[in-house]
């Protein structure tokens, strides 16, 4: 719906005021006598004239200049260009040349060059929107000749090396932004608070040089981008959903009715939405589409609105939209022309595939436009290798660099051919590894480049492990590892074989043994036919002898300089010594001078045992024993047990006819004093008589209890009790 179909041009015959949109461009005023005009009609109130009105048709621009540019360098945006004019309208007071499509703003730029010889006209650039102003010095009319000289010698230029894409050159003679791939014209018109609604009507009543005027419909990048990037203000544009919530149409201008979205995805031909990111929200009554205020998300996108938007802020509308051209039955003006300049760039396909030691390469490219592309052998300069899409090199065996354009030296790019050595065979650090017993090691091997595959088997399989240094898993028994090199897939095929041998180390036990004080021990290391060492004595004997305890360590090797380390632990035994016995009755405890779980105890000397305890020890003088248990040695001690017998029966039977203390007799101060119940002395007993026979003065006494009394000497208690006399 962007064509543009050819009507008449009208101008206004009678004596009529206009008011531009342009406040630095004051307006014009036509009479009967003056019956041209050199400026943009853009006003509500006059109505569209018939070309039978007019007697002075517009001027019509022609411009030549489509080429090919090459970054940073300046290029004329023409080749030549014209302005074919009613003789009766000799100039104009501005002329606008645009960057319409491809802007890139930063590196971009339009200058008039040798402005010394351009005297009357005056330039300004406008970065934002990518607009070159070419207007008089002074208010007058500038000729249109002056305007044509100038024009050709205005320069585009970017300074970027990575350029690329096309620029489009608008030439017009009205203010408002012209697009060549619609043939439309689009003008902002500020006007902070403006409803929707009336954006719409004052878009609708407004001409532009006999165009109708209506809010602008945007139907692909190129509009989106000049409106929305380069228009220079943020206004309504004539979308809508307010039919049909969701539903959002073209509602103004050629193109209402068209869907450009429908919820989720573009609607029906030509489906373009360039929504800021969250739009449009669907909150309430936002129905209407609006450009984004610069600054907020996405440049130059869309977002949705009330009709009146908010009072202030960054959602307050500042003005409108207008686009002109397609309205049906409208011509196309010519006071607008274009030229464009195309960067070449050519594309490289990726890099082929590396090869290994030598060979040939093939490089495919594509261009824009249809350029030729060129191969070269550096970067800047060079020699020439080839043109078209297709370069082959010669056979190479070393990696290298080529360069491809389409034109432009400036914006070469590089391709390689890369070619990768096969590595020599691996050498290893050691071919043969040993190992005492089941364990890991390390083994290493180097190549001159690349890196070493590690392999269980001399060919095939699947590497186990990459690169120089290899730390094995637990290895048991004789294993052989095979280092690989590889370069980047060149893989020498020849492997380095690498033993492991594991040994057996010597079985060896460890002990603990008994020294006998005052003696000597053999250790000995347990198996023969080794090298010792024993490290607390320094000798490399089997067997040593040693005479104080610790703990000895000897440490075998096998003849495979395998090595076990044994430890003896040497514990000293001391001869037992006993302090004293004491008696209690019959029982009797042994006292040693110093108590050690080693040592054991008797009284008979037959049977031992470890507690020093003994119970119902026989009357008389005995002996105790203490003895190491492992044969170290011994002592003795004799001692008394003094029994006095509980009852004596003095019948004349042999059996208990008398009473007498047993062990007595080795206590020859001993003296034992016998008492009846009523503590009168009935008889004493000493070394010289041993036993009582149960008489005073030769008369039997009566059956009854009788007491006794026990010094031994002067050091020892008196000991006392009673017995019974039976009958």
């Amino acid at each position: 719906m962007k064509n543009i179909k050819l009507t008449a041009f009208a101008v206004l015959l009678s004596v009529l005021s206009f008011n531009f949109s342009n406040a630095n461009e004051k307006s014009k005023t036509f009479n009967k006598k003056n019956i041209y005009f050199s400026k943009p009609i853009v006003n509500s109130k006059i109505k569209k004239q018939k070309k039978s009105d007019f007697a002075i048709d517009p001027p019509k621009l022609i411009a030549q200049g489509d080429q090919f540019y090459c970054p940073q360098t300046s290029i004329k945006i023409v080749t030549d260009f014209t302005i074919n004019h009613d003789i009766a309208e000799n100039g104009t007071q501005v002329l606008y040349i645009q960057i319409s499509s491809g802007y890139s703003n930063g590196f971009d730029r339009l200058e008039l060059t040798n402005p010394t010889l351009h005297p009357n006209i005056v330039t300004s650039w406008d970065a934002t929107s990518g607009k070159l102003r070419l207007s008089g010095t002074t208010t007058a009319d500038i000729p249109y000749d002056d305007f044509v000289s100038a024009v050709k010698d205005v320069v585009f230029t970017n300074s970027s090396a990575t350029a690329n894409g096309t620029r489009t050159f608008s030439i017009t003679i009205g203010q408002a932004n012209y697009l060549p791939s619609t043939g439309h014209y689009y003008l902002f018109i500020p006007n902070v608070g403006v409803t929707w609604t009336s954006a719409r009507d004052l878009a609708t009543s407004s001409t532009y040089y006999g165009l109708q005027g209506y809010l602008a419909t945007i139907l692909s990048a190129d509009e989106a981008k000049l409106i929305g990037e380069q228009a220079s203000g943020t206004g309504w544009i004539g979308g809508s959903d307010a039919e049909t919530e969701g539903i959002w149409k073209w509602v103004t201008g050629p193109e209402s009715g068209t869907v450009f979205w429908n919820g989720n995805a573009n609607g029906s031909t030509p489906n373009f939405a360039f929504w800021n990111t969250g739009e449009p929200n669907q909150q309430g009554d936002e129905d209407y589409a609006h450009i984004t205020q610069p600054g907020v998300g996405i440049r130059g996108s869309w977002n949705d609105l009330s009709n009146t938007g908010d009072a202030t802020g960054n959602y307050q509308p500042k003005g409108y939209v207008v686009e002109y051209g397609g309205m049906p039955g409208e011509a196309p003006l010519e006071i607008a022309t274009s030229t464009k300049i195309t960067i070449p760039t050519a594309t490289p396909a990726i890099d082929p595939i590396p090869v290994c030691d030598s060979g040939s390469f093939t490089f495919n490219a594509t261009s824009t436009a249809g350029t030729t592309i060129r191969w070269f052998d550096a970067a800047v300069g060079g020699n020439l290798l080839a043109t078209g899409p297709t370069y082959t090199t010669p056979p190479i065996n070393a990696t290298t660099t080529y360069y491809v354009d389409a034109g432009c030296e400036s914006n070469r790019k590089s391709v390689k051919a890369t070619v990768y050595p096969t590595p020599v065979a691996p050498i290893a650090e050691k071919n043969t590894y040993t190992n005492c017993g089941p364990g890991t090691l390390t083994i290493k091997a180097t190549s001159n480049i690349g890196t070493i595959n590690w392999h269980t088997s001399a060919t095939g399989g699947t590497s186990v492990f990459q690169g120089t240094t290899f730390t094995t898993p637990t290895i048991s028994s004789n294993t052989t590892y095979y280092a690989e090199a590889s370069n980047n897939g060149c893989t020498n095929p020849t492997r380095t074989p690498i033993d492991i041998v594991i040994y057996t180390p010597p079985t060896v036990t460890d002990e603990t043994l008994t020294l006998c004080q005052f003696q000597s021990r053999t250790l000995d290391a347990g198996i023969s036919g080794m090298s010792y060492l024993w490290s607390n004595a320094n000798e490399t004997t089997q067997q040593i002898t040693v005479s104080k305890e610790g703990t000895y360590t000897v440490v075998v090797t096998s003849p495979e300089n395998c090595s076990s380390t044994k430890t003896i632990v040497v514990e000293e035994h001391k001869i037992p010594q006993i302090a004293r016995v004491d008696v209690e009755g019959t029982r009797a405890i042994i006292y040693p001078v110093k108590e050690e779980d080693y040592f054991e105890y008797s009284v008979d000397g037959v049977n031992y045992q470890n507690s020093t305890v003994f119970y119902d020890v026989p009357g008389g003088l005995q002996t105790a024993y203490a003895r190491e248990k492992n044969g170290c040695g011994g002592t003795i001690k004799q001692f008394v047990v003094l029994a006095f017998p509980a009852f004596f029966t003095p019948n004349n039977d042999s059996y208990n006819d008398v009473w007498e203390v047993t062990g007595m007799e080795n206590y020859p101060q001993a003296v034992v004093t016998i008492f009846d119940r009523y503590g009168k002395l009935i008889a004493q007993l000493s070394r010289f008589k041993m036993s009582w026979d149960g008489t005073l003065n030769q008369v039997p006494l009566p059956a009854s209890d009788y007491w006794y009394a026990l010094k031994v000497d002067d050091s020892m208690p008196v000991l006392r009790g009673h017995f019974t006399l039976k009958r």
